[in-house]
């Protein structure tokens, strides 16, 4: 375990826990934060109403609720998916509330490590002695946003399935580059297990970061194209539909990718051959 004071802030699902729990044993972790719910504003109740939004809402979470269960056994086994470090939790209704960054101001945290929250906003972006780190479950600046794994797929790009480590910004997924992790790909793969094997690797790549960054590595490079940003809305039971037919007609046949990471280091240590 290295000395890196770490404020966790997170979802609640289990690939959530799984991560948060690799993060505890890799650093000192001094709060955990649950966001257990998002921040309505008259513009976010309204936009939530949309027939196509509140369709897309009430489909994805009957789907996600049905593979609770799945998502359970792969991260931990037959065991309970539970966090290792209960006493360290603090629930907020959302992820902006005032409460979580009042308890950064307080605690100090050398770094704030995210994933699976609603979008950073306001002075949390400025808090973490080091910085502000967010597991996006796509590889920026390509693929920007939600349901990155599908859209990877849905496009023909499997080099392009994986997840990034970056410094979170105002944007969405458009901070400073960390780390590329791209999970083994073979031909028996659905959209599901390469979203979760691709969040199982970053696990250990993410703790693996938090002590280079202890070791005072310049981690972190500015993203050279904007890319493309998938909205959560964009993603309808047609795409689904064809992208399952896709699958079941050999979209991945033949196909074996062997897993990758990539690390991007400061602009000026990489011209020096920093990479790895």
């Amino acid at each position: 375990m290295s000395g890196v004071r770490l404020l966790i802030l997170c979802g609640r699902s289990p690939r959530h826990l799984y991560v948060a729990n690799r993060l505890c044993e890799a650093a000192t972790p001094i709060a955990i934060v649950h966001e257990t719910g998002r921040e309505w504003t008259a513009k976010a109740v309204s936009r939530s109403l949309r027939p196509a939004n509140l369709w897309s809402k009430v489909s994805r979470r009957l789907r996600d609720r049905d593979r609770r269960g799945q998502e359970a056994k792969f991260f931990f086994g037959g065991g309970p998916a539970v966090l290792a470090r209960p006493e360290l939790v603090t629930e907020v209704p959302y992820v902006n509330h005032p409460e979580v960054a009042g308890l950064a101001a307080r605690l100090k945290p050398d770094i704030i490590a995210v994933f699976g929250t609603g979008l950073i906003r306001g002075p949390l972006l400025s808090a973490g002695r080091v910085g502000i780190i967010n597991l996006h479950g796509g590889l920026s600046p390509r693929y920007r946003g939600s349901d990155c794994t599908f859209w990877a797929l849905y496009n023909g790009e499997f080099d392009q399935v994986g997840c990034t480590l970056h410094f979170i910004d105002p944007g969405i997924d458009t901070g400073d580059l960390i780390a590329h992790i791209c999970p083994e790909i073979t031909e028996g793969d659905d959209e599901l297990t390469l979203f979760w094997r691709a969040v199982r690797d970053s696990a250990a790549v993410y703790a693996e970061c938090l002590q280079r960054l202890e070791r005072g590595e310049a981690l972190g490079r500015k993203q050279n194209e904007r890319g493309n940003l998938y909205l959560f809305k964009r993603r309808t039971r047609r795409h689904e539909r064809e992208l399952d037919a896709m699958l079941r007609n050999g979209l991945l046949k033949g196909v074996q990718l062997p897993a990758r990471i990539h690390w991007f280091k400061r602009a000026a240590e990489a011209a020096m051959g920093a990479d790895s």
